[in-house]
C-alpha cells in the first residue's frame, strides 16, 4: 500500500528521508554539474521529467506521439509552466550538451523526435532509484533493490510520476516560501544544501541551525553567480525563510521551521506518486510475470 502525501508529510521520519535525497542528488551534481541543473529549477524539472516520459510512451504505430518539440510544447503550456520559446530553447540546449539525440533515422524526418543520451538514463535511473530509497528508510520496504534488479520498471514508473506531477498544482506549483528559490535558476541545489546540512536538533525559536554558508564558495560550486545567490538570500530573509546568526557578518546561516516544514509537504506530493506508480508497476511487473 502505497503511502499518501498527508502521511508522508505527518511522518516524523520524513524529514529524514528528505534529507537522505538531497544528500543524494548532491552525489549526482558532483558526478554530473551540468546535467544535474537540469532539475535545479523546479520549471526545468518539469520539462526534463515531461520530455524523459514522453521518449518512453512513444509508439511506433503513432508518428505524432513520443519526444518531439510540439509534444513537449503542447504539455508544457497547456499547464502554463513555460512558454513556447522555453521550452524550445529548453531542447536546444539538451541536444547542443548532447543530453538527447535525434532517433536513428529521424534527422531529415518532421516530425523530428529525439531520445536520452546514455547519460540521461542513468541520470533518471538514478533519481528514481534515490526517490525509492528515501521512502525505505521509513517502512524498512525494498523497493530500491526490487527496482535496481528490475530496471524494466523504468517506463511504467518515470511517466506516471512525471504525468501525476505536472497535472497536480499542488506539486506543479511549490508553496510561496518554496517556490522563492525553486523557480529561480540553481535554486533546487541551494535549498538541497541547506537541507542536507541542517541541525534538525537545532530547532530551538522556530528554526535550525544550517552552520557556516560562504556564499562566494556555494555560487562558484554551483556554477552560479554569487550577486544571484545573495539576492535570493536576500529576498529568502526578507520572508523569514532563512536568517543570520551573526549578523551584520552573515556567515552562519538559519533556516525557518516554517519552511521546512512546507518544504516537507510539498515534496510529500511527488514521494506519494512515485511510490504510488512504483507499487503500480511492480503488480503489473508481477502479473505478467505469472
Amino acid at each position: 500500500m502505497a503511502f499518501t502525501a498527508e502521511q508522508l508529510a505527518g511522518n516524523c521520519s520524513f524529514l529524514l528521508s528528505i534529507r537522505f535525497l538531497a544528500g543524494q542528488m548532491r552525489g549526482m551534481f558532483d558526478a554530473g554539474p551540468r546535467l544535474a541543473r537540469l532539475l535545479a529549477s523546479h520549471q526545468r524539472w518539469l520539462l526534463t521529467q515531461t520530455a524523459y516520459a514522453l521518449n518512453l510512451e512513444y509508439d511506433p504505430r503513432d508518428p505524432t506521439s513520443g519526444f518531439t518539440a510540439v509534444r513537449l510544447t503542447g504539455r508544457i503550456t497547456a499547464h502554463k509552466v513555460a512558454s513556447r520559446n522555453t521550452v524550445l530553447a529548453f531542447i536546444e540546449e539538451l541536444y547542443t550538451y548532447r543530453f538527447i539525440v535525434h532517433t536513428p533515422g529521424d534527422e531529415r524526418r518532421r516530425p523530428r523526435h529525439f531520445e536520452p543520451a546514455d547519460v540521461s538514463h542513468q541520470a533518471m535511473f538514478a533519481w528514481i532509484h534515490s526517490n525509492l530509497g528515501a521512502l525505505d528508510l521509513l517502512d524498512g520496504g525494498h523497493r530500491a533493490a526490487f527496482f535496481q534488479a528490475n530496471p524494466s520498471l523504468m517506463r511504467l514508473v518515470q511517466p506516471r510520476v512525471a504525468r501525476h506531477c505536472l497535472e497536480d498544482a499542488a506539486w506543479r506549483e511549490p508553496p510561496e516560501q518554496v517556490a522563492l528559490f525553486l523557480w529561480t535558476e540553481a535554486g533546487g541545489l541551494v535549498v538541497d544544501n541547506f537541507i542536507a546540512r541542517m541541525d534538525t536538533e537545532s530547532g530551538e525559536a522556530g528554526r535550525y541551525s544550517v552552520g557556516r554558508v560562504e556564499t562566494r564558495a556555494l555560487a562558484a560550486d554551483f556554477m552560479m553567480s554569487r550577486t544571484h545567490l545573495q539576492r535570493l538570500l536576500a529576498k529568502a530573509a526578507q520572508r523569514g525563510c532563512v536568517g543570520w546568526d551573526d549578523e551584520p557578518r552573515k556567515a552562519h546561516l538559519w533556516i525557518s521551521r516554517d519552511f521546512v516544514e512546507q518544504y516537507c509537504a510539498w515534496q510529500a506530493v511527488k514521494f506519494a506518486y512515485v511510490d504510488e506508480a512504483f507499487e503500480w508497476a511492480k503488480a503489473q511487473f508481477e502479473e505478467m510475470a505469472v
